[in-house]
């Protein structure tokens, strides 16, 4: 594992622990505050239907079905969950893609780990400059950035 390999994990790693990023589903209603006029409209959906399904004599016994079905079918959306981030998923393509997003080419990295890749004797002379340069010519530097910065130089 190459030094900026292990500072870039280390990163990793602090935010993951910072956001609580583990993968694990989390009851919230940021649903209701993020789309109330959606919110409202499922739920008035859903009493329309009950009460056809109530007046219906073919359907009256199981409005029992309809109820569990309606909430197990949107219980999810109580639920959050916060990928982990992971240095094996940078410039990886696949379905993690389209649940967590390109989080490695939109994130910036903090300052710290800029700092520290500077200040450290294990990283080489040519990564150094390499790294002024992105920062000249970026401002901000991404996680994809300084990935990449490490594959050049190997």
């Amino acid at each position: 594992m190459t030094e900026i390999q292990r500072l870039l994990t280390n990163t990793i790693e602090q935010l993951n622990h910072h956001e609580k990023r583990d993968n694990r589903p989390r009851f919230s209603i940021s649903f209701i505050r993020r789309y109330p006029g959606l919110f409202v409209a499922m739920y008035a959906g859903w009493l329309a239907t009950l009460i056809v399904v109530v007046k219906s004599p073919t359907l009256e016994d199981f409005v029992w079905l309809h109820v569990g079905l309606f909430v197990l079918l949107n219980g999810f959306f109580f639920f959050d969950v916060n990928p982990r981030y992971r240095y094996e998923d940078i410039d990886l393509l696949d379905f993690r893609v389209c649940y967590n997003g390109e989080w490695y080419n939109t994130r910036d990295v903090p300052g710290e780990l800029i700092s520290n890749i500077q200040a450290s004797s294990q990283v080489s002379n040519q990564q150094k400059d390499l790294l002024a340069k992105m920062l000249v010519n970026k401002k901000r530097l991404t996680f994809y950035d300084i990935y990449s910065l490490d594959n050049q130089a190997s």
